[in-house]
């Protein structure tokens, strides 16, 4: 029986782990290889850690930080961060990481993916898709850390990234990040019925309840987060934990 993979995302600002509301309001949470540690003990599907200043500040997400979580992971991880060239992704990937995530560079340029996938193979290529309204109301693609729109609609946006050669593509609600009021249904579904690539939930899950709606009802492959795996529960005590197979029923 098929189970989708269930994610913890880490946000990383100068090699600190952290946590964003609506990526705002960064909270400090602690040592990024100790989580690793414990989520090893707890035995992740997988982890994605995601440089959340690096594009911004035009630099690579730290290569020694890759080696170091290649040397302690027991489950494959992905990482994202100022990733800009075709070297960037080798070297990566050469630190220990099995994928890698795109978001700046994909919106900018995106026959950069093709060229990626071309060189790397499509299950090496993971786009997140940022996802909030714009002034006027509109749902758009966004990059720069959720500072910029693109001019793609997201469901736009996740078929051409499927078009040039993306393997799988996480949909993240802006607005619902780290509210751990659920995740946006509706976006993850349309997305989920637009392509045939794996489509990852982010955005908005607080309780093992949200990772079922988003396998059910959103159609997702995968179902990540980032407060329900740091946080004890909604008073956002600190506590990196992970469900047990026997407490998600899908």
């Amino acid at each position: 029986m098929f189970r989708p993979r269930i994610i913890p995302v880490l946000l990383l600002k100068d090699l600190a782990l952290v946590k964003s509301v609506q990526f705002k309001n960064y909270k400090y949470i602690g040592d990024p290889i100790n989580a690793v540690r414990i989520f090893n003990d707890l035995e992740a599907d997988e982890l994605v850690f995601l440089d959340i200043t690096a594009s911004k500040k035009r630099r690579l997400i730290s290569l020694d930080f890759v080696k170091a979580v290649g040397e302690e992971s027991q489950m494959p991880f992905c990482v994202g961060g100022g990733i800009r060239s075709l070297e960037n992704i080798k070297a990566v990937i050469r630190a220990g990481a099995e994928k890698v995530v795109l978001n700046t560079c994909a919106g900018r340029n995106p026959e950069f993916v093709k060229a990626a996938s071309d060189e790397f193979g499509s299950s090496t290529i993971v786009i997140c898709v940022d996802v909030k309204r714009t002034f006027f109301g509109f749902e758009r693609a966004w990059i720069l850390g959720g500072s910029r729109a693109t001019r793609y609609s997201p469901v736009d946006f996740a078929r051409l990234m499927e078009e040039k050669g993306a393997g799988e593509l996480i949909i993240q609600s802006i607005e619902r990040d780290g509210t751990m009021k659920g995740y946006d249904i509706d976006l993850i579904r349309s997305i989920s019925q637009a392509v045939s690539i794996p489509v990852v939930a982010l955005g908005g899950a607080g309780r093992i309840e949200d990772l079922v709606d988003g396998y059910r009802h959103g159609f997702a492959n995968g179902l990540a987060a980032g407060s329900l795996f740091v946080y004890q529960d909604r008073g956002r005590g600190v506590l990196i934990n992970y469900p047990q197979r026997t407490d998600v029923s899908f």
